[in-house]
C-alpha cells in the first residue's frame, strides 16, 4: 500500500541514530491523525494513539508501539520547520489546482499562546491562502507583526503565482512587493492606509476630483446583517506622485461598505482604499477584495475556534511553528473533503469516531 501523505513520511530525521526508537514518519502521521480527531497537545496525541492503536497500525508501522507525549514534544522541538514546510509545499502542489485569476490572500496571525511571563514577544505567522482551492499554500514565521514586510517577499518567492491575483493588507503595500508580484506574472491588490500617508492623501484627492472609470455595487445578507459594498475604480493616476516607481500600477480602488444589523438596527460605514495592477473592472475588483477576507473568516477564525490555536502554549524551540503547520495540514485535509457536509468541528468529531472517515482523509484522500 502507498504510504499516506508520503511527503511527510520522507522527512529528514534530526535525531541521533542511537536515540531513534520510533519512526519519524509514524510520529508525524500519527500527530496529524490525532489533530484531525481533536487532539490539542502532546498528551492528547499519546492518548489518541493508545486508544486507536489497532486502527493506526493499518497504515503506520509502529514497530515499538505508540510514542509517549515526551517523544512527541522532543521530536517537534528539534524537527527543522524548514524541513517540514518543504514537504508541506510538495504536498500542497499535488492537491491544489491553481485557478486562473484565483485570489491568493496574504495575512498574518499571532499565536497568542506562545507568549511568556518574561517576554511580550509572540510567534507571528504569515500565511498564504488560495480562495478557489480553500487551502493554505504556505506560511512564514516572524518575531513581530512589524516584520511582515520582510516575511511577505520570502513567502511569495516559493509560491507559483502565475495568473493569480495577490491581495495583501496595508503592511504589504510596498514598491518592492508590488514589483515582485508582477515579476512572478501575477496581479496585485494592495490596501492603502495611514502607513502610506502621502499615497493615501493622493487617492482621496483622486476620488474627490476625478470620475470613476467603473463602479459596482454588491449586497450580501447573512449572520443577521445586510452589507452593501460599492466599489469604484479610477484609472487616471495624474494626481498620484511617483507612480512610475510602483510597477504595473493601473488603477486605484475605493470600497465603501455599509452594514445594517437587523436585530439592533445599528448602521456601520467603512471606507477602504487600494492600489492594483488590474484593469478597471469594478465587479471583479470588488469580488476579489471580498475574497481576501476569507483568510480571516475561513482560516484564522477556524484555527482559533475549532483548533484552539491561540490557547495552545508551545514555546520551546521549534514546537510552536511545527504545531502551527500540523494544524494547517489537518485543516487542508478537512477542507479538501467533499464526501460529507458539516463544520470543521463536526468533521473532526467524525474523524475521531469513524475510522473509515480517517482512512478516507489520510489514505484515500477522495475529493
Amino acid at each position: 500500500m502507498e504510504i499516506p501523505l508520503k511527503q511527510f513520511a520522507e522527512l529528514q530525521d534530526p535525531r541521533l541514530a542511537r536515540t531513534r526508537r520510533h519512526l519519524l514518519g509514524d510520529i508525524v502521521l500519527l500527530a496529524i491523525a490525532a489533530i484531525l480527531s481533536g487532539a490539542e497537545g502532546w498528551d492528547d496525541m499519546e492518548r489518541y494513539g493508545k486508544a486507536k492503536r489497532d486502527c493506526l497500525k493499518s497504515f503506520l508501522a509502529l514497530p515499538f508501539g505508540i510514542p509517549s507525549h515526551d517523544t512527541f514534544n522532543r521530536v517537534f522541538q528539534v524537527l527543522e520547520p524548514a524541513e517540514l514546510k518543504k514537504q508541506f509545499l510538495d504536498w500542497v502542489s499535488v492537491i491544489a489546482r491553481r485557478t486562473q485569476g484565483e485570489v491568493v490572500a496574504i495575512d498574518g496571525k499571532s499565536l497568542r499562546g506562545t507568549g511568556s511571563s518574561d517576554s511580550k514577544s509572540l510567534v507571528h505567522m504569515v500565511s498564504a491562502w488560495a480562495s478557489a482551492n480553500n487551502l493554505v499554500l504556505d506560511q512564514r514565521k516572524t518575531d513581530a507583526k512589524s516584520n511582515e514586510i520582510e516575511a511577505i517577499p520570502e513567502l511569495l518567492r516559493v509560491l507559483e503565482l502565475s495568473g493569480t491575483t495577490v491581495t495583501i493588507d496595508a503592511m504589504g503595500c510596498q514598491k518592492n512587493i508590488a514589483a515582485q508580484i508582477v515579476e512572478q506574472q501575477a496581479d496585485y491588490i494592495l490596501a492603502v492606509k495611514e502607513n502610506q500617508p502621502w499615497l493615501l492623501a493622493d487617492i482621496k484627492d483622486s476620488f474627490q476630483m476625478l470620475e470613476p472609470a467603473s463602479v459596482n455595487e454588491q449586497i450580501d445578507c447573512g449572520h443577521g446583517r445586510v452589507e452593501t459594498r460599492r466599489g469604484a475604480v479610477v484609472t487616471d493616476l495624474s494626481l498620484l506622485d511617483n507612480t512610475q516607481n510602483c510597477v504595473g500600477l493601473r488603477s486605484i480602488i475605493r470600497i465603501q461598505a455599509k452594514r445594517h444589523h437587523k436585530a439592533s438596527g445599528k448602521q456601520e460605514r467603512e471606507t477602504r482604499d487600494y492600489i492594483s495592477s488590474l484593469q478597471p473592472d469594478a465587479a471583479r475588483l470588488n469580488t476579489a477584495i471580498r475574497q481576501h477576507w476569507g483568510i480571516e473568516n475561513k482560516l484564522h477564525w477556524v484555527l482559533d475556534v475549532a483548533f484552539g490555536e491561540d490557547a495552545r502554549r508551545k514555546r520551546a524551540a521549534n514546537a510552536a511553528q511545527n504545531f502551527s503547520l500540523l494544524n494547517r495540514i489537518a485543516w487542508n485535509l478537512i477542507r479538501k473533503d467533499k464526501s460529507t457536509k458539516g463544520s470543521v468541528r463536526a468533521k473532526r468529531l467524525q474523524t475521531a469516531w469513524d475510522y473509515t472517515f480517517l482512512w478516507q482523509l489520510m489514505v484515500e484522500r477522495k475529493a
